[in-house]
């Protein structure tokens, strides 16, 4: 399977197995724009761009939790133990350790305002929160390399490799995709009609399950 093959189909997986309700893809792509907002960040103000993408990832993450249905996949006729088993990237269990670990970070510098020497002493709030922001883009970048590295021991460096660059690129493609969104909200539609029928190309259909 080529490159291109391999991020078609985990983007399809993600797209069909997980973003049904069209509440999570609205959530998606206001997601996605702040996400953008934040990748300008990073070139001028990394502690406000680490604010920003955390932002950016609670609203996501919102869609998922509380929207999307967590029951029998009769779409795509999986359970969804099955989906947790084989995604690749952060299933509810793993993004649960991850929120934990984003959570206690404030916790942590307010008990350690330097971390151990990692920062200066805050000299007000305002500091406190630029620490926090910066300790937040660093979990955030750490949690994507150890997801890559994990799967580079567990699966292969190809599928390790075109799932950081999927999430790279997920903002992109979310503008792309869910785009029109809102729109099937407003009209009622809570849970995505289109993705039954569904065709992105495709061919290794029976193996994509396995790839997402």
């Amino acid at each position: 399977m080529s490159l291109s093959d391999m991020l078609r189909t985990q983007r399809f997986d993600d797209y069909r197995f997980y973003h049904q309700s069209t509440v999570n893809q609205t959530l998606h792509l206001f997601s996605a724009v702040i996400f953008l907002f934040c990748y300008a960040l990073l070139f001028v103000d990394p502690a406000l761009a680490g604010i920003v993408g955390w932002l950016a990832m609670l609203t996501r993450q919102t869609g998922h939790f509380f929207f999307e249905p967590n029951g029998y996949d009769a779409v795509n006729d999986v359970s969804n133990e099955y989906k947790e088993a084989i995604k690749v990237g952060y299933n509810q269990t793993r993004k649960i350790i991850l929120l934990f670990v984003w959570g206690s970070a404030p916790i942590a510098l307010y008990f350690y305002p330097t971390l151990f020497g990692l920062f200066d002493a805050p000299a007000g709030r305002l500091d406190f929160i630029r620490h926090v922001g910066t300790l937040w883009l660093a979990i955030g970048i750490g949690g994507g390399l150890a997801r890559m590295l994990q799967l580079f021991v567990t699966r292969d460096l190809t599928t390790g490799l075109v799932w950081a660059f999927k999430v790279l690129t997920d903002p992109f493609h979310n503008i792309a995709l869910y785009w029109n969104s809102p729109l099937k909200l407003m009209r009622g539609e809570l849970i995505d009609t289109a993705i039954a029928d569904a065709d992105w190309g495709d061919e290794d259909a029976e193996e994509a399950a396995h790839l997402t």
